[in-house]
């Protein structure tokens, strides 16, 4: 397939009416919105179903596209409602779904086939493997994860023929597509359900500093914002086919104001004219320093092992806008409350201007539109919300002037049936028999008991002091060689190893990518190790046309309800290990709808009841810039950071645990158990101490449930009429 700048599609956030508006009139190819549901924006405005209905009318109309965000994974409860979303959404029309959920790819394909799918970032592919994984299911484009540098998405290119949408601008995680657990872990606000708290903006202590003796503070995982508009010919020339803009929580004119630049390259690339390219980027740029964003990254587009010191700035809060400086007096209360501030030199702030203020110690951060602003010499005084006091910093986001008028796309009373109170057809969900399940009469693949997870190969000498039913080990190119070479004997045979492939599973450079993984686990299976745990769609690829292998599906996958059981089942997983934001609740709904189909199911499931979950990855070393191990919020929760040449990990220092519950787990038919020991070296002594009170049925104190009893936050629940997870009794 030829691919050519006139393929090029410049896709806007449209998070409101107004943002549409603005999207539309600076010139996008096409939009992606959310509806009050299933989408991971959920604090957005979001559009109604009449809106939506309206705005694609208009947008077809002019010959543009409109994509509907189903970007959040669903519990087994939400099944029906789900499946009154996509029917509703089959009759609508979009022009596409952005999905993570492999149970919503399921429920389409099976139900609705005339929904086209593209699969969201969350879904975290990184890779033409994981690509070419879901386009057999029909997937017909893949956003790829942000954490990828040009040759890496070259590499992509030449592997797929699906088309790749890569974002070009905006907000950055810092942690891996899809792969953030923090916000999850702190109060079941999972970013998988579209309620992410931000904990990477947060401001943290240290601890403890090897250099320091700790006691500083920084906002240690805090990006700045992605701007790729310099290398948009770049793009255009590895065949990326859409350029997509972050930004559905922002306001209209900050989508104004980076459509328009972003037009005015693309508009020059198609024309093809390299002078005009330059001065465009030009023009560009200087459109683009009224954004009112944070500092502006390139993050790993220019090669993955660049410095983090490029994108990461400790001192530089994670609010956006032009700083006007810390609050230096304070005055009047009330509606006449006034802040004196330092703003930046040339910069006057007026009244209908908007301004973010954000405490000291991080604790709040509030917008205000500015009713009063009087210049004072080198200062200025503006009204501020009253309880703000010296030290908050104000930012100015945006300016009266800035405001444009657009031409509205719909009109604002539109009004639409919406989705009906059709049920899933339950019955229609398959579980695949694996040909792998059983070796001999009656005999399960799994043996019942525990299952440690170490991640570093010395750790194994230490297990084999209390040997469990299988250890489990963290695949990496450090932990292969060893068992490779076979020069030093291992306490475990091969057959008692299970390997443990990591999520991320980027492109990887020639030298060292998912090629030469294949390669290297080819050489594995040939030693003897023939049992691996599964963490993305790209890896079932590595394991096509090799005999005899168990595949367990990880936690990463994401198996929150039947569907996604069932199409993570047809992808070859023998086993499963249920995610670890999971609820006992929804296990069980899940396993009870999928049971009539395969009774011996619980048989194939592993339940992890201890460990410390990684609740950032990142792919970086940032040992290059940051000196000390342990950090606190301002809640004084403790966390703790681990760094090796590629990634690193931030992991709570109170470990989630259920092992308590492991003989109520017996009765309801489980028994097959995970204690997750990776990230920090294992000690002889908690290793012998923590198997011994698991044995002894002993509760662990100071310890997390985690989302096990809780489940996720429900900030509707009352209103649809359901009882949140807590009112199950484990």
């Amino acid at each position: 397939m030829l691919y050519t700048a006139k393929n090029i599609e410049l896709l806007a956030p449209a998070g409101s009416p107004e943002a549409l508006d603005a999207a539309v009139g600076e010139g996008a190819d096409a939009v992606y919105l959310g509806l009050k549901n299933f989408n991971a924006r959920l604090r957005s405005a979001n559009f109604s179903y009449g809106q939506f209905e309206a705005a694609r009318r208009s947008l077809h109309r002019m010959g543009k596209k409109i994509y509907v965000t189903v970007n959040t994974v669903f519990e087994q409860r939400e099944a029906d409602r789900m499946y009154q979303l996509l029917k509703y959404l089959a009759d609508a029309g979009p022009d596409a779904i952005i999905v993570q959920d492999f149970g919503v790819i399921a429920m389409a394909r099976s139900e609705f086939p005339s929904l086209k799918l593209h699969a969201s970032t969350q879904m975290n592919i990184a890779s033409g493997r994981g690509a070419n994984a879901l386009s057999r299911h029909d997937v017909s484009r893949v956003v790829l994860a942000r954490e990828l540098c040009l040759e890496e998405l070259q590499g992509i290119r030449a592997e797929t023929n699906l088309e790749l949408e890569v974002f070009v601008h905006g907000a950055l995680c810092i942690c891996a597509s899809g792969l953030c657990l923090f916000s999850s872990y702190l109060g079941g606000k999972s970013a998988n359900r579209g309620m992410c708290t931000q904990a990477c903006r947060r401001l943290y202590s240290q601890a403890g500093s090897a250099q320091t003796g700790g006691g500083e503070s920084g906002y240690y995982f805090s990006p700045g914002d992605l701007q790729l508009l310099e290398r948009l010919p770049d793009l255009a020339a590895a065949g990326i086919n859409a350029f997509k803009i972050e930004g559905r929580m922002k306001s209209a004119e900050y989508v104004g104001t980076v459509v328009s630049a972003y037009r005015l390259v693309i508009d020059a690339i198609i024309e093809g004219n390299e002078e005009n390219i330059n001065r465009s980027i030009k023009q560009g740029q200087k459109i683009l320093i009224n954004d009112f964003a944070r500092s502006k990254t390139r993050f790993y587009f220019d090669g993955i092992n660049a410095s983090p010191a490029g994108w990461l700035n400790p001192a530089q809060d994670g609010g956006t806008g032009i700083s006007l400086g810390a609050i230096l007096k304070v005055k009047g209360e009330g509606g006449k409350c006034r802040a004196l501030v330092s703003p930046p030199q040339g910069l006057i702030p007026a009244a209908g201007d908007s301004v973010r203020l954000h405490r000291s110690d991080d604790s709040e951060r509030v917008s205000h539109k500015l009713n009063f602003a009087e210049p004072a010499g080198d200062t200025c005084w503006i009204s501020i919300p009253e309880g703000f006091r010296l030290g908050d910093r104000v930012y100015l986001i945006q300016t009266k002037a800035m405001v444009k008028r657009y031409t509205p796309v719909i009109q604002r009373s539109s009004s639409g049936r919406g989705p009906g109170r059709d049920k899933a057809p339950s019955s229609r969900i398959k579980m695949p028999k694996t040909k792998n399940r059983n070796r001999g009469k009656n005999k399960e693949p799994f043996p019942e008991g525990l299952y440690v997870v170490v991640s570093n190969a010395n750790d194994l000498y230490i297990v084999q002091s209390s040997r469990p039913a299988r250890v489990m080990l963290s695949y990496t190119r450090k932990n292969a060689a060893p068992l490779l070479s076979g020069n030093k004997p291992l306490p475990f045979k091969p057959g008692e190893i299970i390997l443990v492939l990591d999520p991320y599973f980027p492109q990887g450079l020639p030298e060292g990518g998912s090629s030469k993984m294949a390669e290297e686990i080819g050489r594995l299976i040939e030693k003897g190790y023939r049992q691996y745990v599964v963490n993305n769609p790209g890896h079932f690829s590595l394991f096509r046309g090799k005999s005899d292998i168990l595949l367990i599906a990880g936690p990463w996958l994401y198996t929150f309800n039947a569907w996604s059981l069932s199409f993570v089942a047809s992808l070859g997983a023998d086993g499963f290990i249920s995610p670890l934001e999971n609820n006992r609740q929804n296990l069980e709904r899940t396993l009870e709808t999928v049971n009539q189909h395969d009774q011996r199911l619980r048989s194939r499931f592993f339940i992890t009841v201890f460990g410390r979950p990684s609740l950032f990855r990142i792919r970086t070393d940032l040992g290059q810039i940051y000196k000390f191990s342990s950090l606190a919020d301002n809640r004084e929760e403790i966390f703790s950071l681990v760094t090796d040449y590629e990634t690193s990990f931030v992991y709570p220092e109170k470990p989630f645990s259920i092992t308590d519950k492991i003989p109520f787990l017996k009765e309801s038919g489980f028994a097959r158990f995970i204690v997750d020991l990776s990230g920090a070296a294992l000690k002889k002594s908690y290793y012998r101490d923590l198997i011994r009170m698991i044995t002894d049925g002993k509760p662990l104190s100071n310890v997390s449930r985690f989302n096990w009893k809780d489940g996720f936050f429900q900030q509707k629940e009352q209103e649809a009429g359901v009882k949140p997870a807590s009112h199950y009794k484990a």
